[in-house]
């Protein structure tokens, strides 16, 4: 249930009976030829979807991340560490007013991987809270379906490239590209690294049939759904 199809009277209804919540992270960066927003229309739908009809509240999606390295391609936007911090731990102080003691985060950008270290420090602080970071995408079954899929798999490829990450008429490259150095990349400026990465495919194929790409996310939801029924510490 999207907290934007509910009001609250709802919300307090549903914090009365059932203290989980979710919260989507995503970023707006450059995926080559997929949609700037890959990483928040997934991390949402991913939520969405596994909630399903349980009832659990998904609190909007936080579209902006941190992306420094992506900087030169124009639409992608990039917070500061310090920003992004205080950002989504202002977000969780209002959930959990809101009467949530449970809060699954369904990360959708690599990048804000990081955010880790403030939601220890934030939890440690609140007894009885529990905050858990899901990286839905290379969680243990979801990777294992991808790897299975093809070993050649990375940011802008064909891994992301979902019917919901399209973007209408524009065409993809045939074949695969070769993959990139992710060490190297690290010690590149953001305009070294669109010199070297080009249409911004990380490597591996564009696309792969749609069907390979619903195995892939049915393995997501159902991981995702388990973590929300069984991932939390007693």
């Amino acid at each position: 249930m999207q907290i934007s199809n509910m009001n609250w009277f709802q919300v307090e209804e549903r914090a009365r009976v059932d203290d989980r919540a979710v919260l989507p992270l995503g970023s707006t960066e450059q995926h080559a030829y997929l949609s700037l927003s890959v990483d928040s229309i997934l991390a949402e739908r991913v939520a969405v979807e596994a909630v399903a009809d349980s009832g659990i509240p998904v609190f909007p999606t936080v579209p902006y991340g941190l992306a420094p390295y992506f900087r030169d391609y124009p639409g992608t936007v990039t917070l500061t560490p310090n920003t992004y911090n205080a950002l989504v731990a202002e977000i969780l102080d209002g959930i959990h007013a809101s009467g949530f003691n449970r809060i699954l985060i369904v990360n959708g950008h690599g990048g804000n991987s990081p955010v880790q270290g403030m939601l220890t420090e934030w939890a440690s602080r609140r007894p009885g809270v529990r905050v858990r970071l899901h990286n839905w995408w290379n969680a243990p079954r979801t990777f294992a379906q991808v790897q299975a899929t093809d070993k050649a798999a990375s940011h802008a490829s064909w891994m992301e490239n979902f019917p919901w990450t399209r973007l209408k008429d524009v065409a993809l490259p045939d074949g695969a590209k070769e993959m990139v150095d992710t060490d190297m990349l690290r010690q590149l400026s953001a305009s070294e690294i669109r010199a070297q990465l080009g249409d911004g495919n990380y490597g591996g194929r564009y696309q792969r049939p749609d069907e390979e790409m619903q195995r892939i996310w049915e393995a997501a939801i159902s991981e995702t759904r388990d973590l929300l029924e069984n991932g939390w510490a007693k």
